[in-house]
C-alpha cells in the first residue's frame, strides 16, 4: 500500500479551502435569504440559482478541489479526468439547488428541512466520491467502509444545518458565524472521506491519461474569481427591503392624497363645490315659485 500525504504543501491548501468554503457560505446564505422575500417566482428562481452556485460551486466543490491540490501519493503522479471532474461540480450545484427548492418553497417545516438535508447531503457525498473517481494514477483506490459512512453522515448533517440556516438566518453577524461553522463541517466531511482512501500501486507503471492539476487550476481559479465578483455585484445591485420601502414611501408622497368625504352628509369632500353646468343654477333659481325676473333698469347696459 502506497504512502499518502494529504498536506503535501503544508497548511496552505487546507487554509485556502477553508477560506473558500466560508466565503461561499456567506454569499450563499445571503442569496438564500432573498428567496423567501422575492416578490415573484422568477426572482425566487434567480436567487435560488445564485445560492446554489455559491454554496454548491464555491463553498463545497471548489473547496474540494483546492484541498485535493495537497493530496499526493508516493511513487505515482496524479491526473484528473476532465468530464468526470465537471460532472462532480454539476452534482454539487444541482443537489444544493434542489435542496433549497425543497425548503425554500411552501410552508417551512421540519419535514422539509430534513428531506432537503438528506437529498443535499447525499448529493454532496456523491460529488466528493465522484471527484475522487476522476483521479488517474498508477494504482488502485480502496476505501474503508466505516469512514465512508461517517463522511456521508457528516455531509447529511452539514447539509441539513446549512439549509436550516439558509432560510432562518438574516443578520450579518449571524450569517458570518454560521459560515464559519459550515466551513468546519464541509472541510470535516472532505478530510474524513479522504482518510478512508487507500492506494495500492500497480507493479507495472504506464502512461497516465488525464489533465494535470496545473492545467485545471487556471480555469477553476478564473471561474471562482468571476463567480464571486458576479455574486457580489448581483447582491449589491438588487434592491433590499429598505430600498423597496423607501421607494413606496416616495411614491406615496408624490401622489396627491384624495380629499376626505363630509362626515355629516357623506355627500362628497368637505368644502368641495359641486360642478355647475352652464347656467343650470341660475335657471333653477328663476324657475322657483315667486322668483322675480330682473327689471329693465337692473339689467346691465348693452
Amino acid at each position: 500500500m502506497a504512502d499518502i500525504n494529504h498536506f503535501e504543501y503544508g497548511w496552505i491548501t487546507p487554509a485556502i479551502s477553508y477560506a473558500l468554503s466560508v466565503l461561499g457560505s456567506i454569499l450563499g446564505l445571503i442569496c438564500a435569504g432573498r428567496i423567501r422575500t422575492a416578490p415573484s417566482a422568477g426572482q425566487r428562481a434567480w436567487w435560488g440559482l445564485l445560492a446554489a452556485w455559491a454554496l454548491g460551486g464555491t463553498a463545497i466543490w471548489t473547496m474540494h478541489f483546492m484541498a485535493m491540490l495537497g493530496f499526493g501519493v508516493t511513487g505515482s503522479r496524479i491526473r484528473y479526468d476532465v468530464p468526470i471532474t465537471v460532472a462532480s461540480a454539476l452534482i454539487a450545484v444541482a443537489s444544493v439547488g434542489i435542496g433549497l427548492a425543497i425548503v425554500g418553497t411552501g410552508r417551512l417545516s421540519v419535514v422539509r428541512i430534513i428531506g432537503g438535508g438528506l437529498f443535499t447531503g447525499a448529493g454532496v457525498a456523491a460529488m466528493h466520491y465522484t471527484g475522487m473517481a476522476a483521479m488517474r494514477l498508477d494504482g488502485q483506490l480502496g476505501y474503508d467502509g466505516n469512514r465512508v459512512a461517517l463522511s456521508v453522515l457528516i455531509a447529511v448533517i452539514a447539509a441539513t444545518v446549512a439549509l436550516w440556516l439558509a432560510v432562518t438566518v438574516r443578520r450579518g453577524l449571524a450569517i458570518f458565524a454560521s459560515a464559519l461553522v459550515m466551513g468546519v463541517a464541509v472541510n470535516g466531511m472532505h478530510f474524513t472521506g479522504m482518510s478512508a482512501l487507500s492506494v495500492h500501486l500497480h507493479e507495472q507503471r504506464g502512461e497516465i491519461a488525464g489533465a494535470e492539476v496545473g492545467t485545471l487550476l487556471v480555469p477553476i481559479v478564473l471561474l471562482v474569481v468571476f463567480g464571486v465578483v458576479g455574486l457580489v455585484y448581483a447582491l449589491l445591485a438588487a434592491p433590499t427591503d429598505e430600498d423597496r420601502a423607501a421607494a413606496a414611501y416616495l411614491d406615496a408622497r408624490r401622489s396627491p392624497a384624495p380629499a376626505a368625504a363630509d362626515p355629516t352628509t357623506g355627500a362628497g369632500p368637505v368644502g368641495a363645490v359641486a360642478p355647475d353646468p352652464v347656467g343650470l343654477r341660475a335657471r333653477s333659481t328663476l324657475a322657483r315659485p315667486g322668483a322675480q325676473f330682473p327689471s329693465r333698469r337692473d339689467r346691465p347696459p348693452r
